[in-house]
């Protein structure tokens, strides 16, 4: 598979070289380790000893500006960091589940092939489809219960 076929593989550096034996690019391998070092226990506790650490130090220097900047920048610098962690391992991950239900619906005969690319429909044919969806919701619940009535606002 190309990457001018795979458009889901596209994105702002795909042109980049140093692509690993696997074919991701270092920053994702590296942003990806980043998001599971800091999804385990122990990070939250390194992350509390080191404000207690600071507030420490803080306290025995007197809490001076420079120390309450030092906090502002290196706090702000870590939510920078991990916001764009965070953005690209769910984007990835969301893409890898896409990817498998789309290849779900290409496995079943009797399904419709016009939700295998429905994240890139023009929004009035997604809005059909969602409404198709709620019609035949509504349809089931009718035909399980036939003695309750089918709200309309149910989803």
């Amino acid at each position: 598979m190309s990457n001018r076929s795979a458009r889901w593989r596209r994105g702002l550096f795909h042109a980049i070289r140093g692509r690993t034996a696997g074919g991701r690019s270092w920053g994702s391998i590296l942003l990806h380790r980043l998001g599971e070092a800091s999804a385990h226990s122990s990070a939250g506790l390194i992350a509390a000893a080191a404000v207690l650490a600071w507030a420490c130090v803080g306290a025995t220097v007197g809490f001076a500006a420079w120390w309450e900047n030092l906090l502002y920048v290196v706090s702000s610098t870590v939510t920078l960091v991990m916001l764009f962690a965070i953005q690209h391992t769910q984007a990835r991950q969301q893409s890898a589940t896409q990817r498998k239900l789309d290849e779900i619906l290409r496995a079943l005969p009797r399904a419709d092939g016009r939700f295998i690319a429905v994240e890139e429909a023009p929004d009035d044919e997604l809005e059909a489809l969602a409404n198709r969806g709620r019609g035949d919701r509504a349809q089931a619940l009718v035909g399980d219960e036939p003695d309750r009535p089918v709200s309309a606002t149910r989803p």
